[in-house]
């Protein structure tokens, strides 16, 4: 399993990139946190702003479709995309995972 994670600086947008990669079966799970502080540089200016962190959760067959869609519909124009390999997962969820990953028939 990989974990992948962006931010955005709304809700609005964090429920519906969640929203669109669940129902478009790119991700098994999508957890929104925040608000949460982010601080960083942008155009060579000290930024501090709110963000809401979206966790995607998604098998490896679909990790490349994952990110062009979410990279396509992101409103940031640099948008933060991070992909971790999971070390462990247990059994029972990853059963879970699988059978809720696949695309549904037409």
């Amino acid at each position: 399993m990989l974990i992948a994670w962006t931010t955005v600086a709304l809700r609005t947008d964090a429920e519906r990139l969640a929203e669109e990669a669940v129902r478009l079966h790119l991700a098994v799970c999508v957890q929104i946190e925040g608000p949460l502080v982010s601080h960083y540089r942008w155009q060579g200016q000290l930024e501090r702003s709110e963000e809401f962190r979206l966790t995607f959760k998604c098998l490896p067959a679909l990790a490349t479709r994952l990110e062009t869609h979410v990279l396509g519909s992101h409103p940031y124009a640099t948008p933060e995309w991070v992909v971790v390999r999971a070390e462990h997962v247990g059994e029972k969820y990853l059963s879970w995972a699988y059978a809720n990953s696949s695309t549904p028939p037409l």
